[in-house]
């Protein structure tokens, strides 16, 4: 990596989330007799979002294909001394048998009343050069993955004593208009708005959706893909942070992924009742404005 680089990973890192950062709310369901599922739980929002759902006295049951961390995650609710608790399952989002595993443990370990897709991955290519098996890939784990959970979970919620829940989908500005050389990634989150309002249909006003969308969050996703995104651009990476993630919008710093898990908390509790097949738009002005 060059000075530049880490100059521009210095600049997005986040600070360490902390018992003030959380949003907490007073809603009867949470509880550490209710589950929540977070997909991603190892690192960025989906670590964040578990956190936050900890602090709220929810049982966490978080997944990840990288089993260290998720036990950093599970460290780091354990130093937090939060409410709530942690499970953490170490699974593969393009397995089946996976998919069924995590769900099951959440059921072990409580009432399953909501799901956090946000899992995923990242590639840079054109349309011509994408390469296909990667396309499959990110299309499974950030488009079909959050499908076959709901399809698990929302049997668990409709079997609760009073058929409540909610599933909530993290989206993206590249859900909403998109940007070159990520077909793959705005594809998938442009389904999961289809996704998030498809389950609003069908949950006959007990079971909610809704979608978080934001511009660039500090995450190692955002961090992983500056390089390649330079290059593919013929430009520095300094100019990627500055002309290319926030250029646009009319926030002149990134959301930290704690501000996305303050999103989940609140769109999963009583305060967003009327929230059902909507999307929370966070983007700092950067797709409805122009200059």
């Amino acid at each position: 990596m060059t000075g530049s680089q880490r100059e521009a990973d210095d600049r997005i890192s986040p600070p360490e989330t902390t018992i003030d950062d959380i949003l907490t709310v007073d809603d009867d369901h949470f509880t550490t007799e209710n589950v929540c599922i977070v997909t991603g739980a190892g690192s960025g929002i989906g670590r964040s979002t578990a956190i936050a759902l900890a602090a709220n006295g929810l049982t966490v049951v978080g997944t990840d294909v990288d089993e260290s961390g998720l036990d950093e995650t599970a460290d780091k609710i354990a130093e937090l001394e939060l409410a709530g608790e942690f499970e953490s399952v170490t699974a593969d989002l393009t397995e089946d048998d996976d998919l069924d595993r995590i769900v099951d443990s959440a059921a072990d370990h409580g009432t399953i009343r909501y799901l956090a897709n946000i899992a995923g991955m990242q590639h840079i290519d054109s349309i011509e050069e994408f390469p296909m098996e990667t396309y499959d890939t990110i299309h499974e784990i950030m488009l079909r993955a959050p499908l076959y959970l709901s399809k698990r979970c929302l049997p668990h919620i409709r079997d609760t004593d009073d058929g409540v829940g909610c599933v909530g989908n993290m989206c993206s500005v590249h859900g909403h208009y998109v940007t070159a050389d990520k077909v793959a990634y705005n594809v998938s989150k442009f389904g999961l708005r289809g996704l998030t309002q498809s389950i609003a249909a069908e949950g006959d006003g007990s079971i909610r959706s809704f979608s978080v969308s934001t511009g660039y969050v500090k995450t190692p996703l955002v961090t992983n893909q500056i390089p390649d995104t330079a290059d593919q651009r013929g430009i520095s990476v300094d100019e990627v942070v500055e002309d290319v993630m926030l250029g646009q919008a009319r926030s002149t710093e990134m959301m930290e992924p704690v501000d996305v898990a303050n999103l989940f908390v609140f769109g999963f509790s009583k305060h967003a009742k009327h929230l059902n097949g909507g999307d929370l738009l966070f983007d700092g002005g950067m797709t409805l404005t122009y200059d």
